[in-house]
Order: C-alpha cells, then structure tokens, then sequence
C-alpha cells in the first residue's frame, strides 16, 4: 500500500511516498481503507516539531510513529475476531487521534476509537474534512457553557475551526462576529456570521466593543489584544495557543481570575455523532477548500502552512 512518511522532522520536504505491506487487524481492530484524509494545522505542526517541546512527545531525536494524518473516511475492508461494532462493507468516518496513520491507503484502528459510520447524506471527502476542526469548535463550545443571544467574535473566522465554531455557535443561539480577510466575508456570511470584520479593523483603536466570548482559532493574536475585547465574566479561548501562551493564560487566570480555555481538546465519539445528525440535516455544512492527490502531499502541506486555507483541505487517496 502506498503511504506517506516522515522519517525526519522539518519541512514539507521530508514528507515521503513510501510502499508498505498491508495492515493485519489485531483482535479488537478494523482495517479501513481510507478513501480521503486532510491536512490540518496539526499536521505541519507535528512535522516541524513546532514548537519543540513537541519532540518530547513525538519523538526526541526523530518521530516515534513516522505516518502523520488524523481524519479517516473510507470502508471497513477486515475486522479482527473480538470486533462487534463494525462489519465488512461499513462506511465509516472520524479520527485516529495522536495515533495519527491516516496518510496511508489502510489503517487499522480500534473499534472503540472516534470513528462512527458515514451516513449516505455526507460524502467520503466531507467525513475525511469533517472530524478535526469541528470536534476541535464544539469541544471548547462546551467548555464556554454558552447562554441564549451571548455574543461571540471568532479570529480567524474562515478556518477549519472557524467555519466550524461559526455554525455551532449560531446553533446554540450566539450572536456571532467573525474575523477574516475581506475575501472571506461571503464565505463566513453564508455560514451564518451576524457581522463580518477584517483583521485591520479589529486592531484598531476604533474596535472598542466587548463580547462575551472571545474565540480565537489560529493563535496569530495576542492574549492582551483579545483581553481588550472581553468582557467581565467572559470567556477567552485560544485554540492555537503556544507552550508560552498556554503558560501566560493560566497565570493570568490564577491571578485575575479570568476564564481562558486552552490546551487539548477531548474528541469524543458522543461530539462526532452530534456533528454527524447536524450535517445529514442541512444544519452544518462541511467546508472543503482544495484537495491533492496523496502523492502530491508536499504541496497540501505547503499550501496549509502557508495558513490562508478556507475552511478544510482534503486528500485523495483511492481514485
């Protein structure tokens, strides 16, 4: 089967197409094989080692497990003996989570990961582009514990995650404000944005409103610029938050007791059912940018950390 390694840490470069032997499920595994992947922000992270803390996790000198990819989307092709919950022929869909593999024409994961069957209504490119940045929107959603007609300004609103936290947060009722560039108000506007504002507007002196909800999903502004924007009781979530970041947040809620919401999120196959019934239901859209081929994932990398995506970017694998 062919898949795509990375052996070394660095740019996207070091991505590689390799051919590997074909996964046997263990007992309590299903293999699938993968139709669609995507590339998120994530994955070049990971590959970077950015930041380089992350060594200590993935690898100190190079990376443990060397097939980056987490969203999964094709059919079940074997089950291991033990398996109950899946059968051969199933559609699925979801993540692998930080055991990663989704860069390969096979994976083999266990029955009881994030993985729930695709249903008819959502294509095998939307459940690849579907896990990542919305399980990332609804998971910190919930830790907002959100009221009727709040108001909420999302940076970096036409992202994975902001074109995701955009549609959840309409749903629970928020009055929402995104930030993007100007080429992207019709798209945020069209996925159910109140207001639209560019980034040059929001850091002006001018921009002098508060919100309840400061949502910010790219970790390309300040915690100071959005504590500006907050207002008393508010919450401040930083979905892009680095080590230095996440270490400046807890001080300044141990300190001035102001509710920030970082770190890793909980990916749950309870969040991916709920996003699962929204979308077969019209109420969420799944927002795919491009898609590559998966020999050509040096160039998807590239184009994701070039960080001007919209919404989802999706790999091919099975023509």
């Amino acid at each position: 089967m062919k898949v795509i390694t990375y052996r070394n840490y660095g740019p996207p470069e070091v991505l590689k197409l390799e051919e590997w032997e074909i996964p046997t499920p263990k007992k309590d595994e299903i293999r699938i094989k993968n139709y669609n992947t995507a590339v998120n922000s994530g994955d070049w992270r990971i590959r970077k080692a950015d930041p380089k803390l992350a060594k200590l996790y993935f690898g100190i000198f190079k990376p443990k497990k060397p097939v980056l990819g987490l969203s999964i989307s094709g059919v079940v092709e074997a089950v291991g003996e033990n398996v109950t919950k899946f059968k051969i022929g199933d559609k699925v869909f979801g993540s692998a989570g930080m055991q990663m593999g989704a860069y390969a024409e096979y994976v083999c994961i266990k029955e009881s990961s994030v993985i729930t069957i695709l249903p008819k209504e959502i294509s095998f490119p939307e459940g690849a582009a579907l896990p990542f940045g919305s399980l990332t929107a609804l998971d910190f959603l919930q830790k907002c514990n959100l009221q009727k007609n709040q108001t909420m300004i999302i940076y970096g609103a036409s992202s994975s995650v902001g074109t995701a936290t955009i549609q959840l947060a309409k749903h629970f009722g928020i009055v929402v404000t995104a930030v993007c560039s100007k080429g992207n108000f019709q798209l945020v506007k069209s996925l159910g944005a109140d207001f639209v504002m560019d980034y040059e507007t929001f850091f002006s002196e001018s921009h002098n409103k508060k919100y309840d909800v400061v949502f910010e999903c790219v970790g390309k502004s300040s915690i100071t610029s959005n504590l500006l924007h907050l207002s008393e009781g508010g919450v401040l979530v930083l979905v892009g938050a680095s080590f230095k970041e996440m270490f400046q947040a807890a001080w300044i809620s141990l300190t001035k007791h102001i509710n920030i919401k970082f770190g890793p999120i909980a990916e749950t196959l309870e969040n991916l059912n709920f996003l699962t019934e929204l979308t077969k239901k019209g109420i969420f859209k799944v927002v795919i940018d491009r898609s590559f081929r998966l020999e050509t994932m040096v160039e998807a990398h590239r184009y994701v950390e070039a960080g001007h995506k919209k919404g989802n970017v999706v790999i091919e694998i099975t023509k």
